[in-house]
């Protein structure tokens, strides 16, 4: 019996045709590499086929870069989106905040206790709130005040951060300021919004209070990947939770700081563990 060596993940998305699993998986075969997770969708509307699939390769097999060579000629016959990715690596996730702190706090301590499988180089604020949170878990933080006379230069130190630091996914927890179009596009599939409301209701200043006037029974939040049309990105992840007439705002607005943590410390684990496909303004999740 061989030894198991490392784990990939391979990501697929492709128009859906007759032998994809079958070219997929007799390729792993024929290279001894174990299959442990698969999970496919086919999209009978956008004609596309979606695949998820973690394996093993043996300690004396070909390493990824040779997997990704022999594999690049099954993805051109299916004119695939494919990624390769190393199970082991921990995505370099940057997050910005501004000064409601409960998402950074709740990433913070997933990350410390390792629920989270990632590393943060680095934390980047508009307001000086956050410091000593973010010295307290031994991450750098950067203040980079904004204004409409500096915003343009602070995104492009932003950049000089993110490229410095090799940054893989950008979490914008409850970060109040709206990206420019440019770095929205720069940024384009590896930037994550929490935003607080059950989109598409509610949007803009107060939702919580919006809400309460209007008597809501439902209140919930949305994470979803960053676009230049603000709010309007692929979403990832949601949660809602039941609420009555005895809450008041304040009450409201705790409610749903629980729930904006659950839903983007979910939305980033499915991020970084490959589960997220984009299937044109939608997504598709393998959980």
């Amino acid at each position: 019996m061989q030894s198991e060596g490392p784990t990939y993940i391979l990501t697929i998305s492709c128009p859906d045709t007759v032998g994809i699993v079958f070219a997929v998986s007799g390729f792993l075969a024929e290279r001894n590499c174990n299959i442990v997770d698969s999970a496919q969708f086919g999209d009978r509307d956008s004609g596309l086929f979606f695949l998820r699939m973690s394996f093993t390769a043996p300690s004396d097999g070909p390493g990824m870069a040779a997997l990704e060579a022999a594999f690049a000629p099954i993805g051109d016959r299916f004119c695939m989106n494919w990624r390769l990715n190393d199970a082991a690596r921990k995505q370099r996730v940057l997050i910005l905040v501004s000064r409601f702190g409960h998402c950074l706090n709740d990433l913070l301590y997933r990350y410390r206790i390792g629920s989270l499988e990632i590393e943060i180089p680095a934390i980047v604020s508009n307001h000086r709130d956050f410091y000593q949170l973010a010295a307290w878990h031994n991450v750098p933080f950067h203040y980079l005040p904004v204004t409409a006379e500096t915003k343009l230069q602070q995104e492009s130190r932003l950049l000089e951060i993110i490229d410095s630091e090799r940054i893989d996914l950008v979490v914008l927890a409850r970060y109040m300021q709206v990206l420019s179009p440019a770095l929205c596009a720069r940024l384009a599939d590896r930037a994550i919004n929490i935003h607080h409301s059950f989109l598409p209701s509610f949007r803009g200043a107060k939702p919580y209070h919006q809400a309460y006037n209007r008597g809501v029974k439902l209140i919930g939040a949305t994470a979803h990947y960053v676009a230049k049309e603000l709010d309007e990105g692929p979403i990832i992840e949601q949660e809602v939770q039941r609420v009555d007439h005895t809450l008041a705002p304040d009450e409201l607005v705790a409610v749903g700081r629980d729930i904006e943590n659950v839903v983007l410390a979910r939305a980033v684990k499915y991020h970084v563990e490959h589960r997220v496909l984009l299937n044109g303004t939608r997504t598709v999740v393998f959980r």
